[in-house]
């Protein structure tokens, strides 16, 4: 009953929703990777002349294999962009390399959402697995406060996705600022550039959208588990 009950349905809204999320941030970067950003910069060029713009020459640039697998590591001040966007010349190059120079430039200010999600990550990766330990053993065992245990757990993942949004829409917001205030992008790449970055940005929606509704699910099997004591 766990893997086939009818809350499932509750999650419908939120695969549909994590379905189309990837597919316009897949169809975003294909169609605006083939469009050569003006200047002729690659995303690296393009990352490093916004973190220089804001004092940021510490931060070190690498390629990583993978492909939309660029990211920010803060523990080792080390911004990486899969080797397309490292190298490519496109409209969606420069933008994504920026977005991840925002979280760069986030972490250099001491921006408080990023702060706070960062501390979480530990707790958000123990909860991600802890959760559904907890939560099947009190199924098999008939234990509602194990339940309600594994419930809580949880509730560290889905404030994760919580703090996550805000720090993503922050970086593009800085991104978007950066490129046009550097001119890395002309007036004409804005639309394009807002098109990737918002694409992006529904992926996190999307994600916080399916935290929620699993969450809902997991209270209404606790409430019927408790109904039948």
């Amino acid at each position: 009953m766990f893997f086939f009950d009818p809350t499932m349905v509750l999650l419908i809204p939120g695969i549909i929703l994590g379905l189309y999320a990837q597919a316009k941030i897949m169809g975003a970067y294909n169609k605006y990777r083939n469009v050569p950003s003006e200047r002729g910069l690659s995303g690296a060029e393009a990352a490093a002349m916004v973190l220089r713009r804001n004092g940021q020459e510490d931060v070190a640039i690498e390629e990583i294999g993978g492909q939309l697998s660029d990211h920010f590591d803060p523990r080792e001040n080390v911004l990486r962009l899969s080797s397309d966007v490292y190298h490519g010349r496109s409209v969606a190059s420069v933008g994504i390399a920026a977005h991840e120079a925002g979280h760069a430039m986030q972490h250099a200010t001491g921006y408080l959402p990023l702060v706070v999600r960062n501390g979480f990550v530990p707790l958000a990766g123990f909860g991600s697995i802890a959760w559904i330990i907890l939560f099947i053993i009190g199924m098999l065992l008939s234990m509602p406060g194990l339940i309600k245990i594994g419930i809580f757990v949880f509730t560290f993942v889905v404030f994760f996705q919580l703090i996550t949004l805000p720090v993503e829409l922050n970086a593009s917001r800085r991104a978007l600022a950066m490129l046009t205030d550097t001119g890395a992008i002309y007036e004409e790449e804005v639309q394009p550039t807002k098109a990737v970055l918002n694409a992006a940005a529904l992926t996190y929606v999307a994600a916080l959208v399916m935290a929620l509704l699993q969450l809902l699910r997991l209270l209404l099997i606790a409430g019927m588990m408790g109904g039948d004591e």
